[in-house]
């Protein structure tokens, strides 16, 4: 039988409505469709097999957000702590729904995040960005500098990584070290 294409439910959003009643938490093994989901719908990100969002959502669930609104998830932060380097988390898929961009989703739920490791012990943050990703790039400088981090970029991975040989080369961002805030905001 040929697999069928996942309807998620839709909510539009007016221009001036902003995310701020939108619900951020662990993600739970449910979310792994609707992870894959927005994966697929953002155009943008490397999108990877519907099992690999469900053990995602098992196995890292304390190393990820997800954002819903109404109870759908409407994006979501995946990452996990470095086996190597226990101090750092890696921020490996950032998403958010086109109902929902251009709002600050996607910094608040990376303050979130950090909010939850930062008290555990992991104070550096890491994660890829591909040259032309400007969104991303500018996110991760606005995270870092309103938390008084320095951001280091360095090559991780050349074109002559990816073997499909349609992938752009992904330049590491290492951030911290990161603060607890005591600001209370998120």
């Amino acid at each position: 039988m040929a697999a069928q294409p996942l309807e998620r439910p839709t909510r539009r959003h007016d221009s001036n409505e902003t995310n701020a009643d939108v619900r951020l938490q662990e993600p739970s093994l449910a979310d792994g469709p609707e992870l894959w989901r927005l994966a697929r719908d953002s155009s943008v990100l490397d999108v990877n097999s519907p099992y690999s969002y469900a053990l995602w959502c098992r196995d890292f669930a304390d190393t990820s957000v997800v954002a819903r609104d109404g109870g759908v998830p409407c994006g979501f932060i995946t990452g996990y702590v470095r086996p190597g380097r226990p101090d750092t988390f890696f921020v490996w898929q950032v998403a958010v729904d086109r109902d929902h961009r251009g709002r600050g989703l996607a910094r608040r739920m990376l303050d979130r995040l950090a909010d939850r490791l930062v008290p555990r012990g992991h104070r550096f943050m890491e994660a890829t960005v591909t040259p032309d990703n400007t969104a991303s790039t500018a996110m991760f400088e606005s995270f870092a500098r309103d938390r008084g981090c320095e951001v280091v970029r360095a090559p991780l991975f050349g074109a002559e990584h990816f073997p499909d040989g349609g992938h752009e080369p992904e330049v590491l961002f290492r951030i911290g070290p990161i603060a607890t805030r005591t600001d209370g905001a998120n």
